[in-house]
């Protein structure tokens, strides 16, 4: 295990006792640059190189059978996947939790998260820094996002550089890997939970490999356990307001070891353990399943409609799989960078975002609500979320933001996933352009994934806007560069729902099996 967290702690030493015990070797190592480790830390980027060294090194040692397992999350997971690209031969296995996707894969705005700051700061020395010692929630506002690390009160040269590169260029290749499956040779075990604020990347890289891993045996070498966590994932059973039950937690280290034993050691397994094993939130069960997404998907298109009223949960606008006839009112609000929506969150970026309320935040008119009648039965909404929304601005640039919810029949609205567009890569992040004033414009918001019963009486919920802050930098509207200026003007925002423009929530239906 490979960390920027530094490697002296009680958490480390637990893990090298209990993998001891089952006859391993356990090796902790600080990355380039932190804790006892030589060098300056370069977030990522001399990751894989370093990678190869270790493992290779590792094989070497006369007490080493030569097979190498690596492990580890959030950092130490992605680092795993630099270091597979580069092919050490005796890297056998990784168990790979809470994984970063490749850049702007989580944050489609050009920028980094303004949170992300929170973490540079963090890792900046060669000791982990005091995250709470700096006041977040004032710094988040701070304008322009060049010098926000100067009102962090710590100059971080990796803050500004990524900001210098704002499109996804070569200066980003290099720490790249969800375009190169088909590189990597490793049978991995992915880990995550549908509520860990990096949690499209996890089944994203399962729906890679198995579809574009190196080989035949490596496609079906990869397994996926997601549950209903945080970024700490099987930690706790409760988040903020929502209990998912005490079978939420499992034993992660006997999964783990399982897979090590498996691959590290050729032991034997249950040749009948389903790939998939996921947590469906709601009715609070745990269900294998045989792919990602799954094969027996209703891709179910839930249309906006109103009377030209959605703004606010005291609005008209409502959800319904009948593809509006004809044309319909557009709704219309006003987004102002410097009132922007709020998402909710605790300051630093340990966990960005939960299974929060958003009651309050659908008080605002800048905040369309869109929601279906109370269920007739139950509807499980499984997989990949996303938007496809017609829309026009008085701006040549601005942001639109959706948010599935769950609302309960006591008024409590449950986030579940939500997603971006900035409008300028509405074409992808390679090619940016601006819009222009007035035109219609038809966007694909992803908005991640889920795993939800919505029980019978609840309602599927919409929220469409154009800010999320502090989880996304606010967009100034002006299509100036990104992240140096700090003008900004208000735009108008109107929203389309008619037989010309049908847009719709694109929701993951999944029926029951049949017992």
């Amino acid at each position: 295990m490979r960390t920027p967290y530094v490697k002296a702690n009680t958490a480390m030493l637990e893990r090298a006792k209990a993998y001891a015990q089952r006859g391993y070797v356990f090796v902790g190592m600080d990355v380039r640059g932190r804790g006892d480790s030589e060098g300056e830390f370069t977030p990522y980027f001399n990751d894989g190189i370093d990678g190869y060294d270790a493992i290779e090194w590792l094989a070497a040692q006369p007490w080493s059978t030569g097979a190498v397992g690596t492990i580890g999350n959030s950092y130490p997971g992605r680092i795993q996947w630099l270091t597979a690209l580069q092919s050490p031969p005796h890297l056998k296995a990784m168990v790979v939790g809470v994984t970063p996707s490749d850049p702007f894969v989580e944050t489609p705005t050009g920028l980094a998260s303004p949170m992300h700051l929170c973490w540079l700061h963090y890792v900046s020395g060669k000791v982990n820094q005091v995250m709470e010692a700096v006041d977040w929630g004032s710094v988040y506002w701070h304008l322009p996002l060049f010098t926000m690390d100067e009102r962090a009160g710590r100059p971080n040269r990796h803050w500004r550089e990524d900001i210098e590169h704002p499109l996804l260029d070569e200066y980003w290749e290099r720490i790249r890997y969800q375009n190169k499956f088909d590189s990597i040779n490793v049978p991995v075990l992915h880990i995550s939970g549908w509520y860990d604020d990096e949690e499209i990347g996890t089944p994203l890289n399962f729906h890679g490999m198995t579809t574009g891993g190196a080989t035949p045996e490596i496609r079906a070498g990869q397994r996926l356990l997601m549950g209903p966590w945080g970024h700490a994932v099987n930690t706790t059973s409760k988040l903020g307001e929502v209990d998912f039950g005490l079978g939420s937690l499992i034993d992660m280290r006997s999964e783990e070891i399982r897979w090590f034993d498996r691959w590290l050691k050729n032991k034997p397994q249950d040749l009948q353990e389903a790939p998939v094993r996921i947590f469906i939130m709601g009715e609070n069960t745990w269900r294998d399943e045989q792919e990602w997404p799954l094969a027996r998907t209703q891709w179910t298109h839930y249309y906006l409609h109103s009377g030209g009223n959605a703004n606010s949960l005291f609005g008209d606008g409502t959800l319904s799989t009948h593809m509006p006839e004809g044309e319909e009112p557009v709704d219309k609000y006003r987004y102002d960078p410097a009132r922007p929506v709020p998402f909710i969150s605790e300051p630093t970026s340990s966990q960005i975002g939960g299974p929060d309320d958003y009651a309050a935040v659908e008080r605002r008119d800048d905040v369309l609500v869109y929601v279906t009648e109370p269920l007739a039965e139950e509807v499980e909404v499984t997989g990949p979320v996303r938007l496809e929304l017609y829309a026009e601005s008085s701006a040549v640039d601005t942001d639109f933001t959706a948010k599935l919810v769950d609302v309960w029949p006591t008024g409590f609205r449950q986030r579940l996933c939500d997603g971006l567009i900035r409008a300028r890569f509405r074409d992808g992040m390679e090619k940016p352009s601006l819009i222009e004033s007035g035109k219609i414009y038809h966007y694909t918001i992803e908005c991640w994934d889920t795993a939800q019963l919505f029980k019978k009486g609840h309602r599927i919920g919409l929220e469409v806007s154009s800010s999320a802050f502090p989880k996304y930098d606010r967009n100034l509207n002006t299509g100036a560069p990104l992240g140096k200026t700090s003008e900004y003007i208000t735009a108008h925002q109107r929203i389309y729902h008619d037989a010309v423009h049908p847009s719709a929530l694109v929701l993951p239906v999944v029926p029951k099996r049949n017992m």
